[in-house]
């Protein structure tokens, strides 16, 4: 049943006494607690591997922490680093690669926490084909996307031996892939493998990240102004979204409820269904993308100084980036490596 309150002006009870009617003494109302708005755009679709930022909200954590959270989707005509410059949102998932970009272009903007501590970013080959490791890429034709091609592509090159010769465009269509069981593609961990095993075939996978490229995956950055003048609030959208993370990654065999966020996303992304959202959330249990290196002893969404330098350095060295460049820049660590969600 809802409750109305209602506040009756001196004049109003007044009138309403000389009118006859009986006069009603409320008691006194609470104010409701101010909420403090900030806004998060992802980098696609709503989806299963957004899921924590959509627990926090479903479970009620942002308010709880005083935030009404304005939770953007992206998608293919959406770029989220931009509406980020120019100042559409308040925060923006990326990776760490974007940041750096950040500071190669001398733009006032960084990251601030990384859910994925392994980008989900894999190589996808028929099974029984030899894909034993990076290095029986050598001699196949692998489809490859753009972005691909000027981030972990070189740096597979580099260091396994591989051809620019072996690319072919990756256009996001399967059905080539399908029909040619030589063929190797990208893909992302919780999609591609999803479908294509809907299509018959149980493929094998490599992950980006287990060929020593270190990306930081599903960030949250921001702009520096905004960080130093809203300090407070970001950090309680942090604390909330790795609580939110995980309660989300832990589901229903850990206690939490996690139905009312799976809504949210299938409501914002109608080609989400539960089968593929419980392959996603499966996919990043299995393979530790949330909870795996330094996030087993610092939290969820940690990051340190050390895996910066380390994969500033392996992009630096196949000329991705500078090698002089101030990668520190990059990043603050302030916010994370709080112990929230830890194994």
């Amino acid at each position: 049943m809802t409750v109305q309150r209602y506040r009756l002006s001196r004049r109003a009870a007044l009138g309403l006494l000389g009118a006859g009617a009986p006069l009603l003494v409320a008691g006194p109302v609470r104010a409701q607690p101010r909420l403090d708005r900030v806004s998060f755009v992802t980098n696609w679709r709503a989806q299963a591997e957004h899921g924590g930022f959509y627990q926090a909200q479903a479970a009620g954590l942002y308010r709880k922490a005083g935030l009404e959270v304005d939770l953007r989707t992206g998608g293919p005509q959406v770029n989220p680093a931009q509406l980020l410059l120019g100042g559409r949102v308040d925060m923006s998932m990326g990776n760490g690669l974007v940041a750096l970009n950040f500071v190669r272009e001398n733009i006032p903007f960084l990251c601030i926490g990384a859910i994925f501590q392994k980008d989900m970013q894999v190589l996808i080959a028929h099974p029984n084909t030899g894909l034993s490791g990076f290095e029986a890429l050598r001699g196949r034709t692998i489809l490859v996307g753009a972005e691909a091609r000027v981030t972990w592509w070189p740096f597979l090159v580099k260091k396994y031996g591989l051809r620019e010769d072996q690319l072919r465009p990756y256009t996001f269509n399967l059905q080539p892939f399908l029909l040619d069981k030589q063929l190797v593609q990208q893909g992302y961990l919780g999609s591609e493998p999803f479908s294509i095993r809907a299509a018959g075939v149980n493929p094998d996978t490599l992950l980006i990240h287990d060929a020593g490229f270190e990306n930081y995956g599903t960030t949250i950055n921001i702009g520096a102004k905004t960080l130093s003048e809203r300090r407070e609030v970001v950090q309680r959208f942090i604390d909330a979204s790795m609580e939110g993370w995980d309660q989300y990654l832990k589901g229903p065999a850990g206690g939490f409820d996690t139905a009312a966020a799976n809504a949210l996303i299938k409501s914002q992304n109608p080609e989400m269904t539960d089968e593929l959202i419980a392959f996603g959330t499966r996919m990043m249990n299995e393979h530790g993308i949330v909870r795996s290196g330094d996030a087993a002893t610092l939290g969820i969404g940690a990051m340190t100084e050390a895996r910066w330098q380390r994969f500033h350095a392996a992009v630096a060295e196949v000329g991705v980036l500078p090698r002089d460049l101030d990668w520190r820049k990059a990043f603050d660590l302030s916010l994370v490596n709080k112990g929230i969600g830890k194994v």
